[in-house]
Protein backbone atom coordinates (compact mmCIF):
# COMPACT_ATOMS: atom_id res chain seq x y z
CA UNK A 1 0.00 0.00 0.00
CA UNK A 2 1.26 3.71 -1.11
CA UNK A 3 0.29 6.62 1.15
CA UNK A 4 1.02 9.81 -0.24
CA UNK A 5 1.28 12.82 1.94
CA UNK A 6 1.31 14.91 -0.20
CA UNK A 7 -2.08 15.50 -0.56
CA UNK A 8 -2.40 16.47 3.18
CA UNK A 9 0.39 18.71 2.53
CA UNK A 10 -1.66 20.34 -0.09
CA UNK A 11 -5.00 20.50 1.46
CA UNK A 12 -3.23 22.56 4.03
CA UNK A 13 -2.38 25.21 1.53
CA UNK A 14 -5.45 24.79 -0.35
CA UNK A 15 -7.22 25.90 2.93
CA UNK A 16 -5.39 28.97 3.32
CA UNK A 17 -5.37 30.50 0.24
CA UNK A 18 -4.40 34.43 0.18
CA UNK A 19 -7.86 36.50 0.48
CA UNK A 20 -6.18 38.52 -2.86
CA UNK A 21 -6.35 35.17 -4.88
CA UNK A 22 -10.19 34.37 -4.22
CA UNK A 23 -12.82 36.46 -6.86
CA UNK A 24 -13.97 39.45 -5.82
CA UNK A 25 -17.91 40.04 -5.33
CA UNK A 26 -19.33 42.49 -7.36
CA UNK A 27 -20.04 46.23 -6.38
CA UNK A 28 -23.65 47.03 -5.58
CA UNK A 29 -24.68 49.79 -7.96
CA UNK A 30 -27.26 52.14 -7.28
CA UNK A 31 -30.27 52.11 -9.01
CA UNK A 32 -31.45 55.89 -8.51
CA UNK A 33 -32.25 58.29 -6.24
CA UNK A 34 -33.61 58.23 -2.53
CA UNK A 35 -36.54 59.39 -3.48
CA UNK A 36 -36.77 56.76 -6.23
CA UNK A 37 -35.81 53.92 -4.33
CA UNK A 38 -38.14 54.96 -1.45
CA UNK A 39 -41.32 55.20 -3.66
CA UNK A 40 -40.54 52.30 -5.40
CA UNK A 41 -40.40 50.23 -1.73
CA UNK A 42 -43.83 52.06 -0.71
CA UNK A 43 -45.18 50.85 -3.99
CA UNK A 44 -43.91 47.77 -3.41
CA UNK A 45 -45.26 47.58 0.32
CA UNK A 46 -48.88 48.56 -0.78
CA UNK A 47 -48.65 46.14 -3.83
CA UNK A 48 -49.16 48.08 -6.57
CA UNK A 49 -46.98 49.52 -8.87
CA UNK A 50 -47.44 51.93 -12.23
CA UNK A 51 -46.44 51.21 -15.44
CA UNK A 52 -44.12 53.75 -17.28
CA UNK A 53 -47.20 54.69 -19.16
CA UNK A 54 -49.25 55.50 -15.92
CA UNK A 55 -46.63 57.60 -14.24
CA UNK A 56 -46.07 59.44 -17.50
CA UNK A 57 -50.04 60.04 -17.96
CA UNK A 58 -49.89 60.66 -14.16
CA UNK A 59 -47.41 63.18 -14.43
CA UNK A 60 -48.68 64.82 -17.51
CA UNK A 61 -52.73 65.58 -15.57
CA UNK A 62 -50.91 66.27 -12.60
CA UNK A 63 -52.65 63.20 -10.45
CA UNK A 64 -50.73 63.45 -7.35
CA UNK A 65 -51.79 59.84 -5.49
CA UNK A 66 -51.77 59.84 -1.50
CA UNK A 67 -50.40 56.60 0.35
CA UNK A 68 -53.99 55.94 1.42
CA UNK A 69 -55.57 56.38 -2.25
CA UNK A 70 -53.15 53.40 -3.35
CA UNK A 71 -53.74 51.40 -0.78
CA UNK A 72 -57.70 51.86 -1.86
CA UNK A 73 -56.05 50.57 -5.16
CA UNK A 74 -53.98 47.77 -4.28
CA UNK A 75 -57.77 46.82 -2.25
CA UNK A 76 -59.81 47.22 -5.29
CA UNK A 77 -57.06 45.15 -7.46
CA UNK A 78 -57.67 42.13 -4.29
CA UNK A 79 -61.26 42.19 -4.66
CA UNK A 80 -61.03 42.22 -8.41
CA UNK A 81 -59.09 39.29 -8.29
CA UNK A 82 -61.51 37.63 -6.16
CA UNK A 83 -64.14 37.57 -8.59
CA UNK A 84 -61.66 36.28 -11.13
CA UNK A 85 -60.88 39.51 -13.02
CA UNK A 86 -57.82 39.72 -15.05
CA UNK A 87 -57.66 43.51 -15.98
CA UNK A 88 -59.88 46.08 -14.54
CA UNK A 89 -60.79 49.61 -14.62
CA UNK A 90 -60.63 51.12 -10.48
CA UNK A 91 -63.13 54.08 -10.56
CA UNK A 92 -61.93 56.55 -7.59
CA UNK A 93 -61.81 59.84 -6.29
CA UNK A 94 -63.21 61.42 -10.16
CA UNK A 95 -60.30 59.11 -11.54
CA UNK A 96 -59.87 56.13 -13.39
CA UNK A 97 -57.26 53.73 -13.54
CA UNK A 98 -56.66 50.53 -15.91
CA UNK A 99 -54.94 47.84 -14.19
CA UNK A 100 -53.73 44.59 -14.76
CA UNK A 101 -55.14 42.25 -11.65
CA UNK A 102 -52.38 39.41 -12.33
CA UNK A 103 -49.34 41.58 -12.33
CA UNK A 104 -50.74 44.31 -9.39
CA UNK A 105 -49.76 47.28 -12.29
CA UNK A 106 -51.35 50.50 -12.90
CA UNK A 107 -51.52 50.81 -16.83
CA UNK A 108 -53.15 54.12 -16.99
CA UNK A 109 -54.58 57.08 -15.53
CA UNK A 110 -57.49 59.14 -16.36
CA UNK A 111 -58.48 62.49 -14.25
CA UNK A 112 -61.74 64.06 -13.95
CA UNK A 113 -61.93 66.20 -16.80
CA UNK A 114 -60.65 63.04 -19.60
CA UNK A 115 -63.51 60.87 -18.10
CA UNK A 116 -66.45 62.37 -19.81
CA UNK A 117 -67.33 60.79 -23.13
CA UNK A 118 -64.15 57.98 -22.89
CA UNK A 119 -64.09 54.60 -23.56
CA UNK A 120 -61.79 52.21 -21.97
CA UNK A 121 -61.12 48.71 -23.67
CA UNK A 122 -59.59 45.60 -23.30
CA UNK A 123 -61.02 45.41 -19.46
CA UNK A 124 -63.42 42.58 -18.13
CA UNK A 125 -64.25 43.99 -14.82
CA UNK A 126 -64.51 47.25 -12.92
CA UNK A 127 -64.28 47.95 -9.01
CA UNK A 128 -65.60 51.29 -7.72
CA UNK A 129 -64.37 52.39 -4.48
Amino acid sequence: MIINNNYYANVGRISRQNKADLPKRPESRQIGSFEEILKSKTEEKLNVTFSKHAKERLESREIKLTDAQKEKISKAIEKARNKGVRDSLVLMDNMAFVVSVKNNVVITAVNNEELKENVFTNIDGAVIV
